[in-house]
């Protein structure tokens, strides 16, 4: 009998939001100006621990504008993982750059940090870094060779809203570090993203770029570069401070259904669970994810599941694996089997900060059933 659905996320809008949205509308404030953008960006960056916070559309414009404030361009190599979401990899690819990828840690999937010297060239001109589902990257590795051979550091953390490194927050190490809003994040503006740096002049340009590139002084509508529309709306910056306002509950929250799962399914036959921690953080399951020991043993679950009412999703898809990226030339013969097994073996299942105990409950008593 197929039961009532059970999405993969729902967010918790039950704090401040309304009435910070109400406030907008009534003051006329919606779009692009207005009061809310300086207290979220201030609010965030003094959370995270930076000194400037750039709020921008989404967490793909984030990237586009990091990249290109760095001056990142031609000829130019970017270091980075080959498992995530394209959107690093296409920030590179359109800034006229070379993204040069490194397998994955089998354990944590993060990327494989011990990989990333050998890739280092006379054209590596960064490190990108991207924080996948629950676990950070182990940085102090990263900071030494960024260190060392005189590189940039992007940080890409739109996925680790509060998580810690050694105690130091995600999104705090990055020469620029990036972070996504969507709504499966912990912190949701609806779309947004928002850009974090320690130099002011680097946010000056950051917040330039956002905004068409225009001159900060001099005759409007005349410019000197390229730049994007990337503004975040009044609006949304008032859904993002009633959301930081609850974030160390929706903190709370994550941890405690990813401490569900893991004792509800930790006799499950036939997949790796998420690492509950390492000596460096504790796993926030921004996700709640499963690495089935075949690709096609994943699929028969995942149909299963949703027979059943029950969402999920397909892990990332490796970029050297991209079809779009195949057709230019990009990444030809090279083969990083870590991340193909788990982009192809793995899904999540439901873990939105709306999801109930009752929901996770029937998620892990259908799996488990059919495994038995």
């Amino acid at each position: 009998m197929i039961r009532k659905n059970i999405p993969v996320n729902t967010p918790l809008l039950n704090g401040n939001e309304e009435k910070y949205l109400i406030e907008c509308i009534q003051s006329g404030w919606i779009s692009s100006e207005g009061p809310f953008i300086k207290k979220f960006e201030e609010g965030f960056a003094n959370y995270i621990g930076r000194k400037e916070g750039v709020a921008v559309a989404n967490g793909s414009g984030a990237l586009d504008i990091a990249v290109q404030a760095l001056n990142i361009g031609k000829g130019d190599e970017v270091i980075m993982p080959t498992f995530t979401i394209i959107s690093p990899a296409q920030s590179i690819v359109r800034a006229g750059a070379i993204p040069v990828l490194v397998d994955s840690d089998p354990v944590t999937w993060n990327m494989n940090v011990s990989e990333i010297e050998a890739k280092i060239t006379k054209n590596t001109k960064a490190i990108l870094v991207v924080h996948i589902y629950g676990l950070p990257v182990d940085m102090d590795p990263v900071l030494k060779l960024c260190k060392k051979h005189n590189l940039f550091l992007i940080e890409d953390a739109a996925e680790m809203h509060g998580q810690t490194y050694n105690g130091k927050r995600c999104g705090s190490f990055g020469d620029i570090s990036t972070f996504s809003f969507y709504p499966n994040k912990h912190i949701t503006t609806g779309e947004g993203g928002m850009i974090m740096v320690d130099d002011s002049k680097l946010a000056d340009r950051c917040r330039k770029l956002r905004n068409l590139a225009f001159e900060p002084s001099g005759r409007r509508y005349i410019h000197n570069e390229i730049g994007w529309n990337y503004r975040m709306t009044n609006m949304q910056a008032a859904l993002g401070l009633a959301q930081l306002e609850k974030i160390e509950k929706h903190l709370e929250i994550k941890r405690e259904i990813g401490k569900t799962y893991q004792n509800n399914l930790k006799k499950l036959k036939g997949f790796q669970l998420p690492l509950e921690k390492t000596e460096y953080s504790e796993n926030i399951y921004w996700v709640f994810g499963l690495v089935a020991e075949t690709e096609e043993y994943a699929e028969k679950v995942m149909n299963h599941l949703r027979n059943n009412g029950i969402a999920t999703r397909p892990f990332f898809w490796c970029m050297h694996e991209q079809p779009i990226f195949e057709k230019m030339g990009l990444f030809l013969n090279e083969q990083y089997p870590i991340a193909e097994r788990i982009a192809r073996n793995g899904f999540y299942v439901p873990c939105g900060l709306n999801l109930s105990q009752t929901e996770i409950s029937e998620v892990c008593n259908i799996l488990n059933h059919f495994i038995e």
